[in-house]
């Protein structure tokens, strides 16, 4: 399935965060809460961008990630909007809007907090990985 037709399957709020750098409300969305084992996928392109042994609970209200899977997958534009300074971060193969990444993460993580909205991603259970065309990531959680 090419972009297009991807983009036609979002919702609304998808579509808003991925395509028009949108954020949704916090704590009040899809993967904030969910700490099990498997992947996160952009929404867009399918491409892996994180993993949940890289999740934690900053408090926040979005998910947070120490780390990308794959760092040349994520890619970082410095941000000015609403009058604020952050570094957005963007998926590199469908070009979606993920959230941004500050320097206030857990040291002995790397000290990065990546906040990304549940909207950009899709959620890949370990036991599904397989099925889903990720098995190659398996074995991050054996």
């Amino acid at each position: 399935m090419n972009k297009e037709q991807r983009l036609k399957e979002l919702t609304e709020m998808q579509y808003h965060v991925t395509q028009n750098q949108g954020t949704e409300p916090p704590f009040r969305n899809e993967y904030n809460d969910v700490f099990e084992d498997g992947i996160y996928v952009d929404i867009v392109s399918g491409k892996p961008l994180f993993s949940s042994k890289d999740k934690y609970d900053a408090g926040c209200g979005w998910p947070s990630f120490s780390k990308p899977i794959e760092q040349v997958e994520v890619t970082e534009h410095f941000d000015t909007s609403h009058g604020m300074r952050r570094v957005e971060v963007r998926s590199k193969t469908a070009d979606s809007h993920l959230g941004h990444v500050f320097p206030d993460g857990p040291q002995q993580l790397g000290g990065l907090r990546y906040c990304i909205n549940s909207a950009a991603l899709r959620f890949i259970p370990v036991e599904d990985l397989e099925k889903e065309g990720y098995g190659e990531y398996k074995s991050m959680f054996e």
